[in-house]
């Protein structure tokens, strides 16, 4: 049974022992940067008054173009997940795999049946593959763990009279100028985190674009001052145009990495899944090269915990030059002492 055999609750830090060398976990490396985290070490002297939203709500709502109205800050994208599953109710929810595993966890731990829609081959999606009579369907793009970005034409292709469509966003901003971004668009719930782009996982700060009456349904089932002070002042942050030109100047150097690392992992014979566009790449390997890698200190994320996936499966998170060099001559060690076997094409 699925759910046995896929653990949604496995999560890339699991991977991370102390003193390895992380390629497990898809956050941005060096981060927050100094002038974050000095902002958000500021807010401190705020604590003894509870957090206001306003400012840092108008702050998002006019990056995206949106009224106040259509926009929820969140503890992290993680509780809007939750706060989604216990609003809606559908009829037939669809969570679209390989992805992010916390959508369809939240959906069943709020007691939905979940229906699955995997995708193989290139994990590129296209729009018949979702039943019709879906009521509500989820989708991270670009997706975690494929690192595929799909056109935002297909998504939209999604909509129905009655449909709910949820678009995960969490690495959009590893994609330079975001040309796929959905954030716009009234019609759909697109979630957005800090996590991934400016090393905050820590401090749990996203939000949710969407209908407004669906934002006000969960906002009433939010609890109150869900967001703390130190986040909201990152969040207000991180969505001025110095904050937004610097993301995606960092994303054009992760395109950089990335081709780098895939260069790489291809030369040694490995299948990478094609046309990454998120800060990892999802690689197919022989069985047993995770193991292998960490014994000899360094972590990748397994992949046999995403629906569609399995242990041949790893995801391999883009780091520096120097880094990338060290992963690929160990790979290069367990390929020529025969620890692990090669998959390519």
């Amino acid at each position: 049974m699925d759910l046995v055999r896929h653990d949604l609750g496995h999560h890339g830090d699991a991977e991370v022992g102390a003193g390895m060398v992380d390629f497990a976990v898809n956050v941005r490396a060096g981060t927050p940067p100094e002038w974050l985290a000095e902002l958000v070490r500021a807010s401190v002297a705020d604590l003894a008054a509870y957090p206001d939203q306003r400012r840092a709500r108008a702050a998002v709502a006019r990056r995206h173009g949106r009224p106040v109205a259509e926009v929820l800050l969140t503890s992290g994208a993680a509780e809007a997940f939750v706060l989604l599953a216990r609003v809606l109710r559908p009829r037939r929810a669809v969570v679209v795999h390989p992805q992010f595993t916390e959508p369809e966890a939240a959906l069943r731990a709020a007691g939905h049946e979940v229906d699955r829609v995997v995708l193989d081959g290139d994990f590129r999606f296209t729009a018949s593959a979702v039943p019709e009579d879906a009521d509500l369907v989820m989708i991270g793009n670009p997706t975690n763990p494929t690192s595929v970005l799909h056109p935002a034409e297909e998504l939209r292709a999604l909509l129905r009279e009655g449909r709910t469509v949820v678009v995960d966003e969490a690495f959009m901003d590893c994609v330079p100028g975001e040309p796929e971004s959905l954030a716009h668009d009234a019609r759909l719930v697109v979630l957005r985190s800090l996590t991934k782009t400016w090393g905050l996982a820590g401090l749990r700060a996203g939000y949710v674009l969407g209908p407004a009456g669906l934002v006000a349904e969960l906002e009433r089932a939010q609890p109150l001052w869900a967001v703390s002070t130190p986040a909201l002042a990152a969040i207000e942050a991180t969505a001025t145009d110095r904050a937004l030109a610097e993301a995606d100047a960092w994303a054009g150097e992760l395109a950089l990495e990335r081709t780098r690392l895939e260069e790489g992992l291809r030369a040694l014979g490995l299948h990478v899944v094609p046309a990454a566009r998120a800060s990892f790449l999802l690689v197919r390997a022989g069985i047993g090269t995770r193991e292998a890698l960490r014994e000899r200190g360094i972590a990748v994320r397994r992949g046999d915990t995403f629906p569609g996936l399995g242990p041949e499966w790893i995801r391999v998170a883009v780091r520096d030059a120097a880094s990338t060099a060290l992963l690929t001559t160990a790979l290069h060690s367990l390929s020529v002492s025969s620890d692990i076997v090669t998959i390519s094409g």
